[in-house]
């Protein structure tokens, strides 16, 4: 676990706190509180490595110009000891910072002692966060969208665990409600026509129409024939249920490990049905936040969302345009709705099981959920902010610039055991995370599979391998790689060393950074960008069997940092890191 940069970020602070203090007590300053001001790593590197604006910062607690404190303190400033080779003032007082020559070998030194651990933190302290992706309705098979949904959340989940969190990853099955009922009659339909005739039993058109469900029917029909055919419709329908829904979810199970996704949870919404569903219910209405209309229970989300949006400074104005509704809990029939059941899962989650947080991955299509989910946990006391929701884009599919259409097994769309056949899963898991979850993604099939530069995933791949047959091929001449001291890594001093070890020192960062935005795609980014910035440095400076074999030993060892490095990346994506290619 690295600390390098965080500690390298504190230092300057304190150094810069400190050349305050001596500027004030020279009298060159006035006495004065300095506010809180920022430390970072500037866009352009061509000034500084670091920068900082503590002198706009304190201009009006010192009632003084920027420029003219910010010329005090470089005036003060005392980098002895420190990992910083000059401050320099610029523009209208912007502070500016080289990080010398130590610091370089310093990050070089870290890598390789953490080794697998390095880019990991302990920023999460350990919180126990459930991170719930795919959940994909047991009806039928996984799509584009749940593709999209797996590579992101579990790369996000990896993201976490990398931050320091106690993670569990949690697929929820919709076994029960509308869509089991709806696949009861589907698979019934299908199932009697066998017999009697597509023209003698009609598929109603909001039914499931997949071949995938008549294949089920016609394997119940296979061990069971028309046994069932003169049974109550009730029992029938039960009957093909219990033969189907298990061999849709050990499908699901099988795909998404295909995929290199293993749940810690496979939690089923029957079980909210034992009870739990029927206790937030009543815990609701006890709190006055339901009422009965027409036979059915209904939530008062008007009122709600109202309390809410008006606590966050919105105006009667604009509440009024989002044109909000109310939701219907219990059905007539008595029957609880999803809404009903989706409170009582995250109530288990937050409450019964106690995670510290929630994160669910879901389409952009259910966006108007989220106010509803968040309202709703706030009725129950349970804090809404605690529920994330992570909104995913649409996937386009394209090969040679035009839209492609698979459908090998449903006849009318893209499953994700299509995808899988076609790409492979290094490519499916990198490509969907290339790209904040809230952009679409344009799936390029034949990129995905070309091994050439072009492809992201291939060229991180090939930068490892490319380390590993450098190590070969010095090993066969004799050459082995040894720990180096601390001056020889500083002779790490070319422009293409030092631009690929600041990116090295970033990767603690990124982690943290991917971790609070709940975005993996800065990882991916990081990985591509450490693959450009080795080949542009493998090409700069050559590493080969010298009469300088300090030089050489301490390449070597920058080398070696790279590849734990992108090992470290591309493992935390499950994404192979092969020795040669």
């Amino acid at each position: 676990m690295s600390k390098l940069v965080k500690e390298t970020e504190q230092e300057l602070y304190t150094r810069v706190l400190e050349a305050l203090g001596r500027a004030v007590a020279a009298g060159e300053l006035p006495e004065a509180s300095m506010p809180a001001f920022i430390v970072e790593i500037p866009q352009d590197r061509a000034n500084g490595d670091y920068a900082t604006n503590a002198a706009f910062a304190g201009a009006r607690a010192f009632r003084m110009a920027p420029l003219k404190i910010a010329q005090a303190i470089e005036k003060h400033m005392d980098l002895t000891g420190s990992p910083f080779a000059s401050c320099t003032v610029a523009g209208a007082g912007f502070l500016n910072f080289r990080l010398n020559d130590g610091f370089y070998a310093d990050v070089v030194r870290d890598v390789l002692e953490c080794g697998e651990n390095y880019g990991k933190s302990d920023w999460g302290k350990g919180e126990r966060v459930n991170v719930e992706y795919v959940s994909a309705n047991p009806t039928g098979p996984m799509h584009m969208g749940n593709a999209r949904g797996g590579a992101l959340g579990d790369c996000l989940a990896a993201v976490l665990e990398a931050a320091g969190c106690d993670v569990t990853r949690e697929f929820y099955i919709n076994d029960a409600g509308n869509q089991i009922e709806k696949f009861a009659l589907s698979l019934d339909v299908r199932y009697r026509q066998l017999y009697l005739g597509e023209d003698a039993v009609e598929l109603p058109e909001d039914s499931y129409h997949g071949a995938d469900i008549t294949a089920r029917a016609k394997a119940f029909a296979a061990q069971y024939g028309d046994s069932y055919l003169e049974k109550p419709e009730a029992e029938r329908r039960q009957a093909l249920v219990d033969f189907a829904l298990p061999k849709n979810i050990q499908n699901m199970q099988d795909t998404l490990k295909k995929y290199r996704i293993d749940y810690d949870v496979w939690f089923r919404e029957s079980e909210l049905h034992r009870g739990a569903v029927q206790a937030v219910v009543e815990e609701l209405t006890k709190r006055g936040k339901t009422y009965e209309k027409d036979g059915a229970l209904w939530y008062k989300n008007i009122e709600v969302q109202t309390e809410r949006l008006l606590a966050a400074g919105k105006t009667p104005e604009q509440i009024e345009k989002l044109a909000l509704k109310d939701d219907v809990l219990v059905r007539q029939n008595g029957n609880p709705t999803y809404f009903a059941a989706d409170i009582a899962y995250h109530k288990n989650k937050l409450e019964t099981r106690g995670f510290s947080r929630a994160i669910d991955v879901w389409g952009a299509d259910h966006h108007g959920h989220v106010a509803r989910m968040h309202g709703a946990l706030d009725a129950l006391g349970l804090d809404g902010s605690r529920l994330q929701v992570v909104l995913m884009q649409l996937v386009n599919l394209v090969k040679d610039g035009e839209p492609v259409r698979m459908s090998k097994r449903t006849g009318n769309a893209v499953t994700l055991n299509d995808l899988l056949d076609e790409v492979p899963v290094d490519a499916a898991r990198f490509f969907f995370n290339l790209r904040e979850p809230g952009s679409t993604i344009d799936f390029d099939l034949g990129l995905a599979v070309s091994e050439n530069a072009q492809n992201p995933v291939y060229y991180c791949q090939y930068a490892h391998a490319r380390i590993c047959s450098v190590l070969k091929k010095l090993a066969a001449d004799g050459i082995v790689p040894r720990d180096c001291t601390r001056d020889e890594l500083m002779r790490l001093q070319t422009p293409e060393e030092h631009e690929l070890i600041r990116h090295l020192a970033a990767l603690t960062g990124e982690v943290e950074q991917a971790a609070k935005t709940l975005d993996p795609a800065g990882i991916t980014r990081y990985a591509v960008e450490l693959a450009t910035r080795f080949h542009k440095y493998y090409n700069a400076c050559k590493i080969a069997v010298t009469e300088d074999e300090s030089l050489m030993q301490a390449r070597l060892s920058l080398c070696r940092a790279v590849k734990q490095t992108l090992w470290n990346v591309l493992t935390m994506f499950k994404i192979t890191v092969p020795e040669h290619m």
